[in-house]
């Protein structure tokens, strides 16, 4: 399993800010508004770019190109475009406290945005919450969830999974012992120590004891999961052991989901695309054609239109 990651967006070479926020402002100002003008540069550009542009143009013009853009957009393009211009901590503290607010927490979510990211990432997301939001976002969650579900977000958020550092094999295989003593080899499972060991070990840590579970139980993990564990915890639990494995494949899969049954979730394909668009989206999308047999690309423009669909389309196709 290569554990390469690709981009699809990697920032312009010979980057002018000003120049940038001047074209955007005229793309905004009088009649109309040049939709193309505003894909072409802000799907192009990487999000430091961006922010600089931001920066510009309210130097410029004492604007916040942020309301400027809402004023002139509408719809899920607006969407799009306002994800590409917050830096991407901030964004996806935005994303987990809509899916917190209102009735009903939407745990996909939650699963989707903590239990694929590395102790970095999380510490970013940590930050920016309580800098947004001035409540720490383990005390939000800690509302808004419950039981062993609870338990392992928590773990996740207060920052438990350890560096990525060296393996340990000989530790890997205790983990694995101890897991498989917790599930089948009892009546009756103990989340408490899938929640220990799936919240704490690195994720190349984790691909050791997956291996080392394998050889002992005689199945894979996820299969051991699946059948003794239930509800949002399995799917967290899940999450966290396929994106070890390959967190492009798990995010190919949500964006599958996203776009199959009744109506597209633009809001999950909206953030993955925009949110992994500078770690992986390339990796997934090659994912996604191996595993559908269709290309991303085809499947985004069947289910999008206008505007809305030009801007995932220009996320997607790697720079030329």
């Amino acid at each position: 399993m290569s554990h390469h990651r690709e981009p699809t967006v990697v920032g312009v070479a010979n980057f002018n800010a000003a120049e940038d926020a001047a074209t955007l402002r005229g793309a905004m100002k009088g009649f109309g508004t040049d939709e193309q003008t505003i894909i072409d540069i802000l799907c192009s550009r990487s999000n430091a770019q961006r922010q600089a542009i931001a920066q510009a143009f309210t130097h410029e013009y004492g604007r916040d190109i942020i309301e400027d853009l809402k004023s002139e957009l509408g719809g899920h393009f607006e969407d799009v475009i306002v994800a590409l211009m917050r830096p991407p901590a901030e964004y996806l503290c935005k994303e987990l406290h809509n899916c917190m607010e209102g009735m009903g927490t939407d745990e996909n979510t939650l699963v989707e945005i903590l239990c694929t990211r590395t102790k970095k990432e999380i510490a970013e997301i940590v930050d920016a919450y309580e800098r947004l939001y001035n409540r720490p976002l383990a005390e939000h969650m800690c509302s808004e969830t419950s039981g062993d579900f609870r338990r392992l977000i928590t773990l996740i958020v207060t920052g438990a999974r350890d560096e990525e550092a060296g393996v340990d094999l000989a530790r890997a295989q205790a983990s694995a012992q101890e897991l498989f003593d917790a599930g089948e080899a009892k009546w009756g499972t103990d989340e408490e120590i899938f929640n220990k060991i799936l919240a704490h070990e690195s994720f190349a840590q984790l691909r050791a004891i997956f291996e080392a579970y394998k050889d002992i139980a005689g199945r894979t993990i996820e299969q051991a999961i699946k059948a003794e564990i239930g509800g949002e915890l399995k799917d967290a639990l899940s999450a966290i052991v396929e994106c070890t494995q390959s967190a492009p494949a798990w995010f190919a899969t949500r964006l599958r989901n996203a776009m199959q049954g009744l109506g597209t979730d633009d809001r999950t394909l909206i953030r993955i695309i925009v949110s992994r668009s500078e770690i992986d989206l390339a990796t997934i999308a090659r994912e996604y054609e191996r595993l559908y047999d269709k290309t991303l690309e085809s499947e985004i423009r069947g289910e999008t239109s206008g505007d809305y669909k030009r801007a995932l389309v220009a996320l997607i196709s790697p720079p030329a």
